[in-house]
């Protein structure tokens, strides 16, 4: 059996640069993982079949999952006629903006390079990846990474400063369709994303706290008010700088000091029921 870790990640900056011709949207972000993860456990079986379980009802076990994408996709491509069975224990929250899908279907792929020795580079398993989700490719890699186009073009960044995350997910859903095609040309090509790659390269944390820019945030909070609410309270109870992730609705805070990394987990307890503490993988 393989077992590998799907770590969340954050967005640092997103931006959108213009709607391509192929209908997606021209992106431009920052991204980097955090120490949330699901845990996938990767098992073949005889039987010519794709089995994904979890104890989450809301996580489907069909092709709708992007782990069991990644399954048909590595089978398809190198002609495998043996089964997989995969288990996914989530911890990252479903629809969240945080990538917990696009991480389970990487590590989908870095398992089954594994498990049948198909001696894959990360960025040919990158590349498959970029055929299931926009994400998939940044997962493959982890760490910190300037990500382009549809998020398939992955440049490595050094990690960022060392501090903590506090994530907040309102239990409500999003669909990230439905805040892209709400974008206009107002709200695109707004952030400052050689001014962050400078500050995570300098170590200037403050700076990176400064240039955090997410241009589908203004979109989903005209849409959503709870996750204004919850960025305003996050801020108020003193976290340095307040952000959201992907198109949300997860909210992260940062802060250097883990006494008022509780204090704003505490803060959020009370209104939120999943909420995290967490530090930066980078």
């Amino acid at each position: 059996m393989i077992v590998e870790k799907a770590p969340a990640k954050i967005n640092l900056t997103l931006d959108v640069l213009h709607k391509r011709d192929d209908g997606y949207h021209e992106v431009e972000m920052i991204m980097t993982t955090v120490d949330l993860y699901d845990q996938i456990q990767i098992m073949e079986v005889e039987a010519d079949t794709i089995q994904v379980q979890s104890e989450m009802r809301f996580v489907p076990d069909d092709h709708r999952n992007l782990a069991y994408q990644a399954a048909e996709k590595i089978k398809g491509k190198f002609n495998i006629t043996k089964g997989v069975k995969i288990w996914i224990y989530k911890q990252i929250p479903v629809a969240a903006g945080l990538a917990g899908g696009s991480s389970d279907a990487a590590a989908v792929l870095r398992g089954l390079n594994q498990l049948w020795d198909l001696n894959l580079t990360q960025q040919e398993l990158a590349e498959i990846g970029t055929e299931i989700g926009s994400d998939v490719a940044f997962c493959v890699y982890g760490g910190t990474a300037l990500a382009k186009g549809r998020g398939e073009q992955i440049k490595p960044l050094p990690a960022p400063p060392k501090c903590w995350v506090i994530l907040a997910k309102p239990a409500i859903g999003i669909s990230t369709g439905t805040i892209y095609g709400n974008l206009t040309e107002n709200h695109i090509n707004q952030v400052q994303t050689d001014s962050m790659i400078q500050a995570i390269t300098d170590q200037d944390y403050q700076t990176v706290c400064q240039e955090l820019a997410n241009v589908l945030e203004v979109v989903t909070m005209e849409n959503y008010p709870e996750v204004k609410r919850m960025k305003y309270q996050m801020l108020k109870s003193g976290a340095d700088n307040v952000l959201m992730s992907g198109s949300g609705p997860t909210i992260f805070g940062l802060t250097q000091k883990e006494s008022r990394a509780e204090r704003v987990y505490n803060s959020l307890r009370g209104f939120c029921e999943e909420v995290y503490i967490v530090r930066m993988l980078g």
